[in-house]
């Protein structure tokens, strides 16, 4: 049986472990209120530019001149480029370890071809370079700071493998952010780019070739999907661990009243131990 001490010492633990989780909660809460507030701003973007894409590839199809973009390009996907955006810290509960796993899964999903990662995130690249993969890249230090420069160096990279033909198709795999409580891993086709069907919603009058135009948007197109999932995972970063801390909070508390109540039953049992040798020695002097 522990001494008190030993227990005293285990609950002073405990408390201290507490009021880190509650400070990191409050942190996670008060940086997710900005982050939930850049992907609102996003995502109406990110359809707009959908809607514009669609209304512009309307006029350019059946045109020779569609083929003729390289973004367009579709090609047997032999040669696979998985971009894994994961977060640089943990404390988040399945956050990274969600990711990781629909990489692996995605890996087996494809054998016989070549799949290479291109790792954003240090969870990510923790894991992944300790292991038999082919990894195109890394980047680490940006998950909760990553804006339109990082998203442009790595659309950049992409676009360039894709375009030389390194690559013959890339895929995002991020966390989306749905709510507090609830965050969906997301895989993402971005290139070749699939141009949404459908009627045009809008009949523009073009003062330059609707496949130039098109060409000059392509690009343009694939930044806003790294970007917004950029966002996302921010986002959804955030909310995991806030909600990781809160449940870390709860649990310590719960051990801290466990830990309290069995104190004081060894107390109380040291009590009447002390009692009994008192009353023993005191009738064995009569």
């Amino acid at each position: 049986m522990p001494s008190l001490i030993d227990i005293r010492r285990r609950i002073r633990s405990v408390k201290n472990t507490q009021q880190i989780t509650k400070a990191m909660k409050m942190v996670a809460t008060a940086r997710l209120r900005r982050a939930t507030e850049r992907v609102i701003n996003a995502r109406p973007y990110a359809r707009m530019m959908g809607r514009m894409l669609q209304n512009v590839a309307a006029a350019v199809a059946g045109e020779e001149a569609a083929a003729a973009i390289p973004l367009l390009a579709e090609r047997p996907e032999n040669r696979i480029q998985l971009v894994l955006i994961t977060a640089d810290r943990g404390l988040a509960g399945a956050f990274n370890s969600n990711l990781i796993k629909a990489a692996q899964q995605f890996i087996a999903e494809h054998p016989g071809k070549q799949v290479r990662l291109e790792l954003v995130g240090r969870k990510g690249r923790d894991f992944f370079v300790r292991r038999p993969v082919d990894v195109s890249g890394e980047v680490t230090g940006i998950s909760q700071s990553a804006g339109l420069n990082e998203a442009r160096a790595l659309t950049n990279t992409l676009i360039e493998r894709f375009s030389n033909e390194e690559t013959d198709s890339v895929y995002l795999l991020y966390n989306e952010f749905k709510s507090i409580l609830s965050q969906k891993v997301t895989l993402k086709k971005i290139l070749p780019i699939s141009v949404p069907g459908g009627e045009p919603h809008q009949d523009y009058i073009f003062e330059q070739p609707p496949a130039e135009m098109l060409g000059r948007m392509l690009p343009q197109y694939v930044l806003v999907l790294v970007l917004e999932a950029f966002l996302e995972t921010a986002a959804a970063e955030h909310a995991a661990r806030m909600t990781a801390m809160d449940a870390a909070t709860t649990n310590a508390n719960d051990v801290i009243n466990k830990l309290t109540l069995y104190m004081n039953r060894v107390r109380q049992a040291s009590i009447t131990r002390e009692i009994i040798e008192v009353v023993s020695g005191a009738s064995a002097l009569e």
